[in-house]
């Protein structure tokens, strides 16, 4: 019987191992190692705030790829949305911790089956991973902080994003009760008097998740925001049925040419009176083969000119915490300030944030907090995490051209330094930014989670059994019509 360990416990490791159990034909052992975050939910939906909502509507949640209404069907269950209209309930922005409790309710009937005929048993250890080894009896031998050892035949990377880098310009082992170097640890046991100032470093999806339980507990000091650009995410919205955009094949484009197409539909859009966001919405379905069809010049030239316009654009929030977001800045509560943070220093009632502003000046911003809400570490190749340490000086994987996280095959296993691809070491999620671009969102992770079921039941597939795997989706978007 082959064991298959998955080492990470969110939503791309919870999915992976229900995929086994659901198409599986021969008995196997799959065990998740998790760590920190709760089973099931992970970071993204381990929270218990009511005010933090999905990002994508409901239509496009379903955890199964195969089965694209299985959410919104089962939102259908809970009293509190048993009476919405259908097309209502298909837009809607749930809170995070429903969707935590629709993953936990999917997997909890494949972790603990009732059904004595199911081939799968599931094992899970509440517990860090810190190495995998090759065994000499081949596959990998597992490694736990605990000291336990887990022979695996495949082992499954599914870790989810980096933890957050530290500050540049921030002395090295900095640590002040008034500075939160991780924002999704518990730093509202941290916060100071309710009158003192909150300095939140970045303006993404990390920052408006602090800003709205900072809101929702009713904070009487200043909430400023810190970002090079200064932009702040964008709303959903109502758009048009579009068809104009993209071309055939848009991956043969390259990049002078795609943005040249993109300006021009977002131009056609302004003049119809449309969101031009939609032209990149349009895009959705084709960003990981244009992605990959790309020279590494190409990337790194997205990178730099247009990785924040693309990030503002694709990945926006629901219209009522867009709308808070919008109103605590006009009634002075929240203030967005454009420049670069020099260093974070310890001051008499809490610490100083010291920037670069935007014309060039030095501010300082005194705080009785101050969190580095920047996002995950953007290079692989400095990684903090042990395991990720341990599998780098070992050579079982390296990192992918742009150091954004590691190298994968089309069937997503690792590459190892070597330049070959594992035949007992895959990876999934957010690991595979370089190589996929898009990879953090449930549209994406659930195919990514059916595709490696795929590939590890591969030796026990019959003819036709690929039928099993094949899904229809339509094209994915973010606006509604």
């Amino acid at each position: 019987m082959k064991t298959i360990v998955i080492i990470g416990g969110g939503f791309s490791g919870t999915m992976t191992a229900v995929n086994l159990a659901r198409f599986a034909r021969q008995a196997a052992r799959v065990v998740i190692v998790n760590y920190r975050r709760p089973l099931g939910r992970g970071t993204a939906y381990g929270t218990r705030r009511a005010e933090h909502l999905l990002n994508v509507a409901a239509r496009n949640m379903s955890a199964l790829a195969d089965q694209p209404d299985n959410f919104v069907n089962w939102l259908r269950g809970r009293s509190e949305y048993g009476d919405t209209p259908e097309a209502e309930l298909r837009e809607a922005f749930v809170p995070r911790q429903v969707y935590g409790d629709y993953l936990r309710g999917l997997s909890f009937g494949y972790f603990h089956p009732f059904d004595e005929r199911c081939a799968v048993a599931i094992e899970t250890y509440d517990d860090e991973a810190v190495d995998v080894e090759s065994h000499q009896g081949g596959g990998l031998l597992v490694s736990l902080a605990g000291g336990e050892l887990i022979e695996a035949d495949h082992v499954v990377l599914a870790t989810g994003n980096q933890p957050p880098a530290p500050l540049r310009g921030l002395p090295a082992g900095f640590s002040h009760p008034a500075y939160v170097a991780d924002p999704w640890s518990n730093w509202e046991s941290r916060l100071p008097d309710a009158a003192q100032d909150v300095v939140l470093l970045g303006t993404g999806l990390t920052m408006v998740d602090t800003l709205l339980t900072l809101l929702a507990r009713d904070w009487q000091g200043s909430i400023i925001a810190v970002s090079r650009s200064g932009m702040l995410p964008l709303s959903h919205f109502r758009g048009i049925d579009y068809r104009d955009f993209p071309p055939a094949d848009p991956e043969r484009l390259g990049l002078a040419a795609l943005v040249e197409s993109i300006e021009t539909h977002c131009g056609l859009l302004r003049q119809l009176g449309a969101n031009p966001a939609i032209a990149v919405d349009r895009l959705r379905p084709h960003t990981q083969r244009i992605w990959k069809s790309f020279s590494l010049a190409e990337k790194q030239e997205f990178l730099s000119r247009f990785a924040t316009r693309w990030n503002i654009t694709r990945h926006r929030i629901a219209q009522p915490i867009h709308e808070r977001m919008t109103r605590a800045i006009e009634e002075g509560r929240l203030r967005v300030v454009r420049g670069t943070v020099d260093t974070v220093e310890a001051c008499e009632n809490g610490v100083q944030v010291v920037i670069e502003t935007a014309d060039g000046r030095r501010d300082s911003l005194a705080a009785g907090l101050a969190i580095n809400c920047t996002g995950p570490q953007a290079r692989f190749s400095t990684t903090d995490v042990p395991l990720c340490q341990n599998l780098l000086r070992r050579g079982l994987v390296r990192p992918d051209e742009l150091d954004m996280g590691i190298e994968v095959d089309e069937d997503l296993a690792v590459i190892g330094r070597d330049g070959r691809p594992s035949g007992c070491l895959f990876a999934l999620g957010p690991l595979l930014k370089g190589t996929l671009w898009e990879t953090t969102a449930v549209p994406e992770l659930r195919g990514q989670a059916m595709q490696l079921a795929r590939v590890l039941l591969a030796d026990e597939m019959a003819a036709g059994d690929e039928d099993r795997f094949r899904v229809l989706e339509e094209a994915v978007i973010e606006y509604y019509i």
